[in-house]
């Protein structure tokens, strides 16, 4: 093999962080894990409890007296480690040291780590129905996989959890490779047969030489263990004239995987290791929240986090929360316009507050932690934009009415009204078209508690309403998907009214725990590394930032390779 191990290296507080051994892989996961010990009760906070455990109390106060008036375009920058000099001591350490620690993410190019790759450009047949994004990540990956085939001399391309075969299909046409695409869905299976005969036909056409182009072949599979993926992967190779060959005779193979979900990717690394058969490996995991984790009581199970030795005996428990931040993106964050920032903001308050009306009047289902679910929050994420647009409508209008004396509504005395001019029982800028379809009995809440609370500018008061407005939408979706019906003694406006002063806390709360969101990646990531090198010198293996992290988060990929053909244990 040609390549030698990237060198993965940061610099922090004097001390260069390298993974290019065992040893150094063990000390950088243990300056990680001692750093993160110091924080559980930020990396432990979940967004429903935010108001009910007054979660911004267990941050160092004068941190957040500092940040809360800091503007949008500062908090979002805390994931990428940035400081201002303004700001504490202390905090620009912790946001420094968090820095220090994290696997450098910028891309490479991967002639720098395999001068004999070659990045191939996809044409618009075998880009269709790619994004941006995917086609990128296609691209490199495949360009990579192709140069770790013909390195190690591997024949075969396993192509795991394929999805539609995009993957598989740029190995087939592209670089000519046999690839053998798996993925659980029988219908990405027809997408992929489908798709790659089509695409065949214009490959055929265009070649001059009686060329003989195939297309993947596809299996469907739960893969439940990394058992499961070896033994399909042995059987699914096939000779030239679809019968099966017995294991001597089964080619060498490559395992690539393109974002394989949670237990997925480290069943890769342990085929890898395990199977002969099995010469290179190129892998980028995903979904870290879906791993499983080794409480440290049933040894018998072969859990996705942690699998290396050295962590195993460190005795660090993530935790499904903390797993989910690792998939939190520092890149992301800074790319983050400021609208899209504060909407995030908001619904992060919405949900701690919705929260707070379960504790309140629905206890029995707050005791079982019901689950709003991802689709539920994409489609509130749709329907507050529309609120938004609604309710800056209503302002622009209403500035302009401001703007002409004698288009106002005056008080009594000839002065401007500080409180809302709605009839008795409505709240605020609260209408039909505001609550989208969704009404209610606003009983008790009536306008002089309002005016209590937003006294001052037009600005402020208007702010204040649509947020209200914003929450009960919120609110009203999120009872539904928990089977509860909104009664008249539910007051919400009460619970918006104690809670509302505290909501400038969160951006920077969670700003300050996404920064250690990629340091739970680095963590997970070289403990996948760590497995790799405890195996021995037999195993050549390195993390490498394939794609750019702005476009694909998850970039980092497990690049392996063995040295010799001889099968190492697991």
């Amino acid at each position: 093999m040609a390549a030698s191990p990237a060198k993965n290296a940061v610099r922090g507080n004097g001390v260069a962080r390298s993974c290019e051994t065992a040893a150094q892989t063990r000390e950088w996961m243990e300056a990680i894990a001692s750093f993160l010990g110091g924080h559980r009760p930020l990396l432990e906070a979940h967004v429903v409890n935010f108001f009910k455990d007054r979660l911004w109390e267990t941050v160092d106060a004068e941190w957040m007296e500092c940040l809360r008036g800091e503007p949008v375009e500062s908090l979002l920058m805390l994931p990428s480690g940035c400081v201002q000099d303004h700001w504490p001591s202390s905090l620009q350490e912790f946001l420094l040291t968090a820095r220090s620690l994290v696997l450098p993410r910028e891309q490479k190019s991967t002639q720098s780590f395999l001068p004999n790759s070659r990045v191939a450009s996809i044409g618009t047949v075998l880009a269709q129905g790619m994004n941006t994004k995917k086609k990128h990540e296609i691209e490199t990956l495949s360009a990579m996989v192709d140069a770790i085939a013909r390195s190690s001399g591997a024949k075969t391309v396993i192509d795991v959890g394929s999805g539609q075969g995009y993957l598989a299909q740029a190995l087939s046409f592209e670089y000519q490779l046999p690839v053998v695409a798996i993925d659980a869905s029988s219908h990405h299976a027809s997408v992929t047969n489908s798709r790659a005969e089509r695409i065949k036909k214009h490959y055929a056409a265009k070649c001059v030489e009686k060329q003989q182009f195939k297309v993947p072949r596809t299996v469907t599979c739960h893969v439940l263990s990394s058992d499961t993926l070896a033994a399909v992967t042995l059987d699914a190779c096939q000779d030239d004239h679809g019968q099966h060959v017995t294991k001597t005779n089964v080619p060498q193979l490559v395992l690539a995987g393109l974002h394989a979900c949670g237990d997925l990717s480290v069943n890769m690394l342990r085929v890898f290791v395990s199977c002969e058969k099995v010469q290179g490996l190129v892998s980028v995991g995903c979904c870290y929240n879906l791993l499983s984790e080794d409480c440290y009581e049933d040894t018998d199970t072969c859990p996705g986090f942690p699998i290396s030795k050295a962590a195993k005996s460190s005795k660090l428990f993530l935790g499904k929360s903390i797993r989910d931040l690792a998939c939190q993106s520092a890149e992301r964050w800074r790319n983050l316009t400021k609208e899209m920032a504060l909407q995030n903001f908001d619904i992060h308050a919405f949900r701690a507050a919705f929260q707070m009306v379960l504790e309140k009047y629905f206890p029995e289902v707050s005791k079982l932690s019901p689950s709003i679910g991802r689709q539920g929050k994409a489609l509130r994420r749709q329907r507050l934009r529309k609120v938004m647009e609604s309710c800056s409508s209503m302002r622009k209008a209403d500035d302009l009415s401001y703007s002409n004396p004698k288009e106002q509504n005056l008080n009594a005395d000839g002065s401007l009204p500080t409180g809302p001019t709605n009839p008795k029982g409505a709240v605020g800028c609260c209408s039909s078209e505001c609550c989208t379809g969704d009404t209610y009995s606003t009983s008790g809440v009536d306008d002089s508690s309002i005016s209590e609370v937003n006294v001052g500018s037009s600005d402020i008061h208007h702010d204040a309403c649509y947020k209200f407005t914003l929450f009960k939408d919120f609110t009203v979706s999120g009872l539904g998907r928990v089977g509860c019906d909104l009664v008249e003694d539910v007051h919400l406006f009460e619970i918006w009214k104690d809670v509302q002063h505290f909501t400038e806390f969160i951006g920077p709360f969670w700003c300050l725990r996404a920064a250690l969101g990629p340091l739970v990646e680095t963590y997970i990531l070289l403990d996948r590394l760590l497995f790799l090198q405890e195996q021995g010198s037999a195993v050549q293996a390195s993390l490498f930032p394939l794609f750019d992290p702005a476009m694909s988060p998850r970039n980092m990929a497990v690049v392996a390779w063995k040295l010799t053909g001889d099968a190492l244990e697991a």
